[in-house]
């Protein structure tokens, strides 16, 4: 069974940094694409940044600059390192990967628990 799983969230002060990991265990034969979204108290679910299995990156416009998403794909993880946080950077962020349990299999989408990231002074 499949399971992503979130760490690294916490309070942080305006102005401060946060890395988040997500790591992929289970039976897994292959992972393609991975991303962070996040979803604030009253709003919709939205799109942080994604990652493609070779490595190329995108971005919401909100966090350009600031955030950095990567994938270590032996370690079957995604982090996003998160500078200069702003207070609307406050949500539970979610990772999700499209994954194959099995090396030929076809993907499906899954999701972690979330893990609050809240910036207050």
């Amino acid at each position: 069974q499949v399971q992503l799983v979130e760490s690294g969230g916490g309070l942080v002060q305006p102005g401060g940094s946060l890395r988040l990991s997500c790591l992929a265990s289970g039976s897994i034969g292959s992972i393609n694409a991975m991303g962070w979204y996040r979803q604030a108290p009253g709003k919709e679910r939205e799109l942080v940044a994604t990652i493609a299995s070779v490595g190329i990156t995108n971005y919401a416009d909100s966090v350009k600059g600031r955030f950095t998403i990567s994938r270590d794909n032996a370690k079957n993880t995604m982090y996003l390192q998160m500078n200069s946080l702003k207070p609307e950077d406050t949500a539970v962020y979610y990772c999700n990967a499209d994954l194959a349990a099995t090396p030929w299999g076809s993907l499906s989408t899954y999701w972690g628990q979330g893990t609050q990231v809240t910036v207050s002074s």
